[in-house]
This record gives structure tokens, sequence and C-alpha cells, in this order.
């Protein structure tokens, strides 16, 4: 069951970059220099890392970053000049079919070992939850970036006719309407300070 919420994943994060200029994939989106090329490239290498080496499924994936993905330069969510955004794509969908691999065969209760973790025995089955809610977040981070490049997330379902451009405009006037009367009234967001 995990393998069909990642795969649901998979597909999400790589429609969130088909068709986009690939300047605009490797550009930096936000101050923090997150760019749409260099998640997928870090979901890559973490569901690789996780499935072949925590898990134990061995595979000949090897990636070419292995050597420059210091913690540092956060190399993992970047692409170099030198590197192909092609091979980061053809790569996430080689270690997709990995794991789908890794799925048909070992028991969803094989032992893995994950070292960075606070309890390092786990089993196959949580390593796959863990992917999944790590594929989950990023392909959401993946599909607000794009929309923010051209209008185009994962939301924005051609199959529903009225939602077109003025559709999302006028839910866009209602929203900020119903914000106004919180400008500049000082009152701020909290959480349970224990929830956190």
């Amino acid at each position: 069951m995990s393998l069909h919420y990642l795969q649901r994943g998979h597909r999400a994060v790589l429609r969130a970059v088909h068709g986009v200029e690939e300047y605009d994939a490797r550009r930096p989106l936000t101050p923090t220099g997150t760019n749409l090329l260099g998640l997928v490239k870090h979901l890559a290498i973490v569901e690789l890392e996780y499935v072949a080496s925590c898990a134990g499924f061995r595979s000949d994936l090897g990636t070419p970053w292995e050597s420059t993905t210091e913690e540092e330069d956060d190399s993992d969510l970047w692409l170099a000049a030198d590197e192909s955004a092609q091979a980061v794509i053809d790569l996430y969908v080689a270690v997709g079919e990995h794991t789908a691999r890794a799925c048909a065969e070992l028991p969803e209760d094989s032992p893995a070992k994950v070292p960075w973790w606070s309890e390092p025995d786990t089993t196959f089955d949580h390593l796959l939850v863990h992917l999944v809610s790590e594929t989950a977040q990023h392909a959401g981070h993946l599909e607000i970036l794009r929309e923010g490049l051209d209008g185009q997330g994962d939301s924005w379902d051609e199959s529903r006719s009225e939602r077109d451009a003025a559709w999302w405009a006028a839910l866009n006037e209602r929203i900020t309407a119903a914000a106004e009367p919180f400008r500049d009234a000082g009152s701020v967001v909290t959480a349970p300070a224990d929830s956190f």
C-alpha cells in the first residue's frame, strides 16, 4: 500500500517540473535557494539511500553526486552547471523503479537500519512511510514553486473548465477581502508551544 502512495508522489513531482524552461527549473525560487530540479535531485538521492543502503536492497544506480553531496553547501539540493537536468529526471525515474522492485521482493517487515534516526532499527515498511511523507512534502513545495512561475500547479485542474484565470482571480479577491479586517491588527498566529 505504501508503494501506491509513493508512486503517486513520484507522479506529482514529475508533473511539477514537466515543461518548465530549464533556467527556471534550475534557478533559486526562494531566498534559501529552493529550486525545482534541486528538489528532484534531493528526492532521488534520499530515496536511493534509504532503499539501497538502509533497507539493503542493492542498486547499481550510483549517483554522480555521491562525492559532492556535502552538507555545508547543500549540493544535494541544486544542480551545478555541468550537471544534466535530464540525468536528474532519469535518475529519479530509475530510483522509483528500483523501489518498486524492492517492494516486490522485500517483505514489509524486513529489518532496516537508519543510523541517523534516534531509533535506528526499523522495518522496510517504516522506511516507505517515511519516503511517502518526504515525497509528498517536497511535491507540495514543487507545486507551489511551479504555480509561482507560470500559474500551473497541481490544483490547476483542466478538466474543471470553470476554473480558468478569471475564476482563480475572483477566488483570490474573496480571500483577500476576508483577510483585510486583520491588516495592521497586530495579532499573530500561535500554536501550543509543546506541539512543535
